[in-house]
């Protein structure tokens, strides 16, 4: 009974959301979509001839972003979960721990690139250190591959959750990126602990 109700709060939440509602007025398959389109108009890394991979792109949010500004780029879209076809987005399923995905990526673009952007995050498990632990470890996967395939001035944006693994991250983040910036988006949910580390110049 409890765990029904529960859901039921999350529900009710979730529709009276106002990033949700305009989600599905625009066609958008998640209000991550928001968060995105702030941090482009904030920091303008997107534009018409990027070449962009998006980490945990699954259900395409982000991906549907970057196909308005990007043009004349290529974008690579990689998840463990499967996705949709989003028009002029190329989908590669798989887990970044497996170093064949990882060379496939490279394969792909052939060239060092403009932007790695991830919206990954550990499922939940309940457990919030845990998760957030977790979320971390992949922020800084998702970072070393950044690394490795950026060009001089790209850019690396991603999710991470406030918690004991954040210092490991900013360290790492300064001693790979010339900048790095934490940013929370007006878009995401203020109780969360939710942020994104923006990171520009190897």
């Amino acid at each position: 009974m409890k765990k029904n109700k529960i859901s039921k709060n999350w529900l009710i939440k979730k529709h009276r959301d106002p990033f949700f509602k305009q989600s599905k007025i625009k066609g958008y398959r998640s209000r991550s979509a928001f968060k995105l389109i702030e941090m482009n108009e904030k920091f303008k890394f997107l534009n018409k001839n990027t070449y962009l991979l998006d980490l945990g792109s699954s259900p395409g949010g982000w991906s549907q972003v970057a196909t308005k500004k990007i043009t004349r780029g290529k974008i690579l879209a990689v998840d463990t979960k499967l996705m949709d076809k989003v028009d002029k987005v190329d989908f590669l399923h798989g887990n970044l721990f497996d170093s064949k995905i990882c060379i496939k990526i490279c394969s792909y673009f052939n060239k060092k690139i403009d932007v790695v952007m991830s919206d990954m995050a550990a499922n939940t498990s309940g457990n919030k250190n845990l998760d957030s632990y977790k979320t971390g470890e992949l922020c800084l996967k998702a970072m070393d591959i950044a690394h490795k395939i950026l060009n001089r001035d790209g850019v690396f944006l991603s999710k991470l959750f406030m918690g004991s693994i954040f210092v490991e991250i900013h360290t790492k983040a300064n001693k790979y990126f010339k900048k790095v910036v934490k940013y929370k988006p007006l878009s995401s949910k203020q109780e969360s602990k939710e942020i994104y580390i923006y990171c520009k110049g190897i």
